[in-house]
């Protein structure tokens, strides 16, 4: 209780331009449909924004600390599933699920729940998940009726899985790359402590 937090704010200028930002980010939020806008370019917009505001030195103070190979790791990844989306892969994937279990609603289930949580521990939980939701959609389309079942399947196997190694998910990755600059680098096979 000793502890005065108005010491702690050492730019209050900055702190308002931050909320006053932020405030318009989430105001863009709500708005963006009305706007024609996707999410990522309200999110985008006010980050820039925010940039610019702060001036130069500490914008390239800001642009030191981002987490440059996360983010190209995170490109790659997209970019790989909108490729196998665009050449077919996935409704290639769904027609064969289909075929494996027969269009049987708990096979279908089971079959996406151990996929995901097997294939969530090699690659990134949520760009995989942005590869199963085209397939889950596409099997809907192939005659699946109640898509629920298999909706929570891929969740509970992603979310599950990506505990499974140091490339399962976004957070081990950005933790990571912040412990291999502070000298501490973590591997895919560590050593034990």
């Amino acid at each position: 209780m000793k502890l005065d937090e108005k010491e702690l704010i050492t730019a209050p200028n900055l702190l308002f331009k931050c909320i006053a930002v932020l405030g318009l980010t989430i105001i863009g939020f709500f708005l963006h449909q009305l706007l024609h806008l996707e999410s990522a370019t309200v999110a985008l917009a006010g980050a820039f924004l925010l940039l610019l505001l702060t001036g130069e030195k500490l914008m390239e103070e800001a642009l030191a600390k981002v987490e440059w190979t996360t983010i190209f790791f995170f490109v790659g990844l997209f970019v790989l599933v909108s490729g196998l989306i665009e050449t077919g892969v996935i409704a290639k994937l769904a027609e064969q699920a289909i075929e494996l279990t027969g269009g049987d609603l708990f096979a279908s289930s089971m079959l996406i729940l151990w996929l995901s949580a097997i294939a969530s521990a090699f690659l990134d939980n949520i760009p995989f998940v942005a590869t199963m939701i085209p397939m889950i959609q596409e099997m809907g389309n192939m005659g699946v009726n109640n898509l629920e079942p298999l909706w929570w399947s891929l969740a509970l196997g992603a979310c599950l899985g990506g505990n499974g190694s140091l490339i399962g998910a976004s957070a081990n990755l950005i933790v990571a790359g912040m412990s291999g600059k502070e000298g501490y680098p973590i591997s895919f096979l560590q050593d034990g402590l």
